[in-house]
């Protein structure tokens, strides 16, 4: 892991703002109208960020990303969750299951990804599993020459325009749930993949999530990543990492509405005076503004705890993701109620913000699964 200065983390905080405001930003209200956006477009920022040397930011330098420490890291996380969620993703959060590759996965599509020239998603989601993980479904059973797939998955980030998709199965159903997983990397183009559907969503528009199936889905060998009976222990690998970023994600989001929220408050006059003299708006901004502070707070010790190594890391992750994500519809409910009607009305991005907002508390782990966690911790004692 590398060592940065002070300069050089306000460098790359700095480096990551300014493409956020200038280059993306702008861009939110067409893929808000649209739903959708050109996979030009998204190859084009991808390239821009990777250029910038922020792509793949999360990626520890043993396997080919920057190796940043977790201060870097909380530094972008902030910057880029500014933007929408969809347009965020052009920097490249990168599972974390990549740390399993191979010597020989790492030369043959690694690289690609590693540029953002192809893209990569996880599907662990099942119809009926998510949170429990002993409820997957999907099946990897052995063959000559690889291993061959079924089962169905859902909710999965991107996956009809993804060149891979890593897909968590069941290699073992007698074994411990602990050995009884594999993670294998279904490339584009793979007969065995069918049925893709895109769901019709609340919020975060533009960002796709797919589900489908597989039907005697082939994966060679040199596909599998890591051993059979190792999925387990990949995903857990990157399921703090994940909760943090969707922690930061409802951060970013929130906080921007709160800027929103003060400089319409210091112009918007009624009574006589501007809103923010009155009492009851200042209120409403006070609690946004503890909300805020003490959700960033759980981020950073959160990703302190992940960096070190520390056993406490997992609950940590969870304090941070399941305060974030209430705090994001706490705050944006009442920045909705600041800016009134107009905060109602598609012309401004507030109601975004309210629908976007309340995706944190289910994805990555719901509130109700992070309260479980965190309670069972805190009774052991």
């Amino acid at each position: 892991m590398k060592k940065t200065s002070d300069t050089e983390l306000s460098l790359i905080r700095e480096t990551a703002r300014r493409f956020v405001r200038q280059r993306l930003i702008p861009l939110e209200q067409q893929i808000e109208n649209d739903d959708d956006v050109s996979l030009d477009l998204l190859a084009q920022l991808r390239s821009e960020v990777a250029a910038l040397g922020l792509y793949g930011f999360n990626l520890p330098d043993s396997v080919g990303g920057p190796g940043l420490p977790a201060a870097a890291k909380v530094a972008i996380l902030e910057e880029l969750t500014y933007t929408s969620v969809p347009l965020s993703e052009v920097f490249g959060h990168l599972p974390l299951q990549l740390s399993q590759v191979s010597s020989a996965q790492r030369e043959s599509f690694l690289p690609d990804v590693l540029s953002g020239k192809k893209t990569i998603t996880y599907a662990l989601t099942e119809p009926n599993a998510g949170s429990d993980l002993g409820g997957l479904r999907t099946r990897a059973v052995k063959v000559d020459g690889g291993w061959v797939l079924t089962g169905s998955k859902h909710f999965i980030s991107h996956a009809e325009t993804a060149d891979y998709v890593i897909v968590l199965a069941v290699t073992n159903p007698d074994a411990p749930l602990k050995s009884k997983l594999g993670t294998f990397i279904v490339r584009s183009g793979n007969p065995g993949v069918v049925g893709m559907t895109r769901y019709k969503k609340m919020g975060w528009r533009g960002y796709h999530l797919n589900g489908f199936s597989l039907e005697e889905c082939f994966v060679p060998d040199a596909d599998v990543l890591g051993a059979p009976d190792e999925g387990f222990l990949g995903m857990m690998q990157s399921i703090n990492q994940d909760r943090l970023l969707s922690a930061s994600r409802s951060l970013g989001l929130s906080s921007r509405a709160q800027q929103m929220a003060c400089e319409y408050a210091v112009e918007r006059k009624a009574f006589g005076a501007s809103l923010s003299q009155h009492q009851a708006i200042q209120f409403m901004i006070a609690d946004n503004d503890v909300d805020l502070e003490a959700a960033r707070l759980l981020i950073h010790s959160a990703a302190d705890a992940i960096e070190a190594q520390d056993p406490q890391a997992r609950i940590a992750a969870s304090r941070a993701k399941l305060f974030a994500s209430e705090m994001g519809c706490r705050v944006t409910d009442r920045v909705l109620q600041i800016f009134g009607a107009m905060g109602y009305m598609c012309e401004l991005p507030i109601e975004r913000f309210y629908r976007d907002a309340r995706a944190f508390r289910i994805g990555e782990g719901t509130s109700e699964m992070q309260r479980l966690q965190i309670a069972r911790a805190a009774l052991a004692g």
